[in-house]
């Protein structure tokens, strides 16, 4: 038989992946009309493209300065090739066009544009100044980079170190000895204590019994702070004893000591004693090691305790060893590819745990992963706790087409080098007028904006209406931007309106990110973009920080030094007009606040003397849905105040734009005579921000579906919250570094947590202030109390002057989880004397019982007589007193003299008057404004001399309400007294109508209100 013989010969498998891009139709680089160009480089040629010159830019290139006008057309070729192109500016006008890309057809190559230059060299522009990418009129500019996803979110919380369960840093210490006891197969701490082993037997048994109890395997840290040694008694010894210390009988006065060891392995034991010195030379006792788990991770341990330069110290960290990091996302995330860089946004209080990483080739993650190089030093939550979604966000910074600055080394001649240690004079973008077209999509703006006015990284300067209003057939955009590591601003719109800036990542810039200038901005829509890490800059009142707002007084008048409440305001979001739509925005850390609604009173600015009708005050709001803020310095979301808009003089010093006072009152067309309009916040979530969640003032204001905040000017206006939830203790129990300054114990599980402030700081869900404030059908969960702080769901405003209205009022609440409902302060820290006039007459009506138990009724602090009745419910725990009742307020307003202190009793209850000091500071007449319970009888005294003038404002009483009031004077004083009425608009009191005096005081309660009776003989 025939064998067959068969070759086998070995092949290579060639696999190819084929990756499906969008239809690419309309591309500017494939007109044949087009001129192929290699320009090359010479920095002294200033280029101008103009009349017939259609080119296509195919290789790198340098010039002096590039300018196209007058039908010229400049295209980038989309051939692989990476061009960077070099010059000092960038002019298109006059019907010049400049192409990167298009809408449907995007660039897919790489190009930088590279603007140089320093600011004391070249000359200047007259509208552009220098180093600019500018556009004038009829100017054509299409930028349009490769597609990708800008942001997302976390689905899981990426853990500090690497860890598992996160690492450890801790640096705030207590006397004595200070423990830690760490999981081995994870490094998660698992008991965070510390013994006062100086000066309390009862601590040093505490710590023989906790030592003790640690099952065996898990690993201790100790390290002594201070002092440790003086009532460390025998059986604290031993325990450390049998965990393998040798050193610990030799402990004595002030002597840094720190032990590694496992439970139940006594090799594994390490320790470091030092002889005490002085507080000077003594010097750091450290340990540390490397552990690996069973399953190949690995951490290291690093213990230090020390005294040195004259105070003692101790420090233990838990790090982990990782090289790469996988993390998971919200959305497909496979448009980033390796080599791109990304920012995760910070999840706790301080917004400088925001970290960057390059991404990692990861075969093996989905659609929904990336691996970062590296191991993160924070954590950054990335779960949905109590129904809130408390997800960190993720930001693209990394774009195929880059506009960039190029910078010095370090700051130089007048750049504000006392503010600032590097060259913060970078490129700028800059759109004016009258432009044909301008479409900026998929780029990236690096080290781009300068501490100059006008000069930002991409600015809408005076453009008017950009929309179809403006004739634009495709409505003007900024879309899918990376704006980073910038020095003035990410996205200014200025005098322009109908604008769509969408999908933008603005981080770390100086000065208000997303900035609307002169107040007289509209229909401009933001949605979908993410602002973190803004910093203080220069240029107003409003962007600057303490030190900056003392230290400039070029616009102020004479010698006058500017107070820290005219500055301290920079923002991510700076709202000049509310007639803008802010739709899934992420506001994730500034060094003041998240978002600002700021009224301007009259335009300001280049606007100002426009005539602009309404005002902002008077204007709907636009829509504000499902915005987030947190990590602020300051305040999540501030919709109160405004600028000053009126030049400095000698009456009013201060700058032009400081801040100011300002409240928003929105009605029907802005017209005041109209019906009050709702501002509706919806959707808002706030959390981890230092001060407030929320600080929203003015009327009518309505937040529904929120999570977390604290909250007229109109009459008869209310804010109201609506079903939304506040959390106090949420699982996200932060990082205890990265500029967080505060961390201690919660009152939730006991663990231990980042703090917005002091341990000992009250902690409240709902702050009740001014109003009249609505809650409706909200939840408040895990508010408790721990040994050293005060907690609460609803509280008041701390150290209060101002009033609180008995038209406040809270309808189906739940608390969840939540010991303290209700608390009214005491004399202290953070409460101050607790006895200012706020203080003492704070009250919300429990419409349906919910808060108390009880239906229809008043709550009120325990000491305010005047608002009480026989029949009151004492609340000690609250502080607090239940009572029924109808209750409405007076304004009293005292002149000549005004500096008085005013006492209030009720007819009922002599012996227990309120005394008030009035609520105005540094004003010609003084306002007191008790609340007051309806068809009861008062008399006001005063400590001096009875005020000449007196003014009393009847505050929301009904039609039919009444009080008897009587006012004490001297026998023989001559009053004349007038009924007058109050018009909003304009602002004036009308209809004079004088008061007759009365034979008898039953004269009166039989009148109608147009008349008094005084006691001749006794006053």
């Amino acid at each position: 038989m025939a064998g067959v013989s068969v070759l086998l010969v070995p092949t290579a498998l060639l696999l190819v992946t084929v990756y499906a891009s969008p239809q690419r139709t309309g591309c500017p680089d494939v007109d044949p009309a087009l001129v192929r160009w290699n320009p090359g480089h010479d920095p002294s040629r200033r280029e101008v493209i103009g009349q017939g010159q259609v080119y296509l830019l195919e290789s790198s290139a340098t010039f002096y300065s590039l300018e196209v006008k007058d039908g010229g057309k400049l295209v980038f070729a989309d051939e692989g090739k990476n061009i960077v192109l070099r010059t000092r500016s960038i002019l298109v006008q006059d019907g010049g066009e400049l192409h990167i890309g298009s809408e449907t057809c995007p660039y897919l190559s790489d190009v930088t544009i590279s603007l140089y230059g320093k600011s004391d060299e070249g000359e200047s522009h007259p509208l552009f100044g220098k180093k600019f990418f500018g556009v004038n009129k009829d100017g054509v500019v299409e930028i349009h980079g490769k597609p990708k996803l800008s942001w997302t979110q976390l689905t899981a919380t990426v853990m500090s170190e690497g860890l598992p369960k996160g690492g450890h840093h801790s640096g705030v210490g207590h006397r004595g000895i200070n423990l830690r006891v760490l999981d081995e197969l994870t490094g998660e701490v698992v008991e965070n204590s510390w013994y006062d082993t100086y000066i309390n037997m009862e601590d040093s048994k505490k710590l023989s019994a906790a030592l003790n109890g640690v099952a065996d395997g898990k690993i201790i840290i100790m390290a002594v702070r201070d002092e440790g040694s003086k009532s460390l008694g025998t059986a604290a010894k031993k325990a450390i004893r049998s965990l393998g210390s040798k050193e610990i009988d030799k402990l004595s006065y002030r002597e840094p000591w720190v032990f590694l060891g496992v439970k139940g392995n006594t090799s594994a034991a390490m320790e470091k004693r030092l002889s005490y010195k002085d507080a000077h030379r003594t010097g750091t006792a450290g340990v540390s090691r490397m552990f690996t788990t069973p399953f190949g991770a690995s951490f290291k341990i690093e213990a230090t305790s020390s005294w040195s330069k004259g105070k003692s110290d101790f420090h233990i960290s838990v790090t982990g060893k990782v090289a790469d990091y996988v993390i998971n996302l919200n959305d497909d995330v496979t448009s980033w590819q390796p080599g791109d860089r990304i920012v995760l946004a910070s999840t706790d209080y301080s917004m400088e745990q925001a970290e960057e990483f390059e991404l990692l080739p990861c075969p093996e993650c989905s659609k929904y992963q990336v691996k970062i190089n590296g191991k993160p030093k924070y954590m950054h939550f990335g779960e949905i706790s109590d129904g809130v979604d408390l997800r960190g966000e993720v930001g693209l910074l990394s774009r195929n087409i880059k506009i960039q600055g190029e910078v010095e080394s370090r700051c130089y001649g007048d750049n504000f080098c006392q503010f600032f240690d590097y060259d913060t004079f970078g490129g700028h973008f800059k759109v004016l007028g009258g432009f044909k077209s301008v479409h900026l999509s998929g780029a990236e703006f690096l080290r781009m904006g300068q501490q100059i006015m006008g000069r930002y990284p991409v600015h809408f300067h005076l453009a008017g209406d950009v929309d179809e209003r403006g004739g634009y057939v495709t409505p003007t955009y900024v879309r899918d931007l990376s704006i980073h590591h910038c020095f003035s601003r990410c996205v200014t719109i200025h005098a322009t309106n109908g604008l769509l800036v969408q999908d933008t990542v603005g981080y770390d810039t100086l000065g208000h990110c997303f900035y609307l200038e002169d107040g007289i901005e509209e229909r401009n829509r933001l949605v979908h973009n993410l602002g973190l890490v803004t910093r203080p800059g220069t240029l107003l009142p409003t962007d600057r920080d303490g030190v900056m707002c003392r230290d400039i007084r070029t616009g102020v008048f004479g010698d006058y030094i500017p107070l820290g409440s005219d500055c301290n305001a920079v923002s991510t979001f700076w709202i000049s007009h509310p007639n803008n739509d802010l739709v899934n925005n992420s506001a994730a850390g500034s060094m003041d606040t998240g978002i600002w609604y700021i009224f301007h009173e009259v335009p300001t600015g280049l606007s100002e003397g426009l005539h602009l009708d309404p005002s902002t005050i008077y204007t709907p709001l636009g829509r504000f849905y499902n915005n987030r803020v947190h990590s602020n310095d300051r305040a999540g979301l501030m919709l109160d105040c405004g600028v000053k808009t009126t030049h400095p003089n000698s009456q009013d010093p201060r700058e032009y734009l400081a801040m100011d006072k300002g409240r928003y009152a929105p009605h029907e067309d802005g017209d005041v005579s109209k019906a009050r309009v709702p501002a509706l916040i919806e959707g808002l979530i706030a959390y981890k921000n230092h001060n407030d969640g929320a600080w929203v003032r003015g009327g009518e204001l309505r937040l529904d579906k929120c999570a977390d905040g604290t909250f007229p000017s109109d009459d008869g206006s209310t804010q109201q919250v609506w079903n939304s939830v506040f959390i106090g203790e949420s699982a996200n129990v932060g990082t205890d570094a990265g500029g967080n300054k505060f961390y201690g114990t919660g009152g939730v599980g006991k663990s231990w947590r980042t703090l917005p402030r002091g341990s000992d700081f009250p902690m409240r869900g709902l702050q009740i202030y001014d109003g009249p404030t609505r809650v409706l059908n909200c939840t408040f969960k895990k508010y408790a109390r721990t040994e050293d702080r005060l907690s609460s769901a609803i509280g008041f405003r701390l150290d209060n002057t101002w009033q609180g209205s008995p038209k406040n009022n809270l309808t189906r609440v739940k608390f969840e989880h939540t010991v303290s409902r209700v608390y009214y302060g005491h004399p202290g820290p953070w409460f101050g004397s607790n006895e200012k006039d706020g203080d003492k007459t704070s009250m919300f009506h429990d419409l349906d019982g919910t808060v108390t138990g009880y239906r229809d009724v008043y709550v009120t602090r325990i000491d305010n007589w005047i608002a009480r009745n026989p029949g009151c419910v004492e609340k000690p725990d609250w502080k607090g007193v239940i009572c029924s009742g109808k209750y409405a307020q007076l304004y009293v307003q005292a002149r000549n003299p005004h500096t008085n202190t005013m006492w209030v009793r009720r007819d009922e209850y002599p012996d227990h008057p309120l005394k008030l000091h009035g609520a105005l500071v540094d004003a010609h007449y003084q306002q007191y404004q008790p609340v007051v319970m309806l068809e009861k009888g008062y008399t006001i005294h005063w400590d001096g001399m009875a005020p000449a003038e007196i003014t009393i404002h009847p505050i929301n009483f009904d039609r039919d309400d009444f009080v008897r009031l009587g006012l004490c004077y001297p026998p023989r004083t001559q009053f004349q007294i007038i009924y007058q009425l109050w018009q909003r608009s304009p602002k004036k009191f009308y209809g004079d109508e004088e008061v007759y005096p009365a034979f008898s005081v039953d004269d009166i309660e039989n009148s109608v209100g147009n008349s008094y009776f005084f006691d001749e003989s006794t006053g």
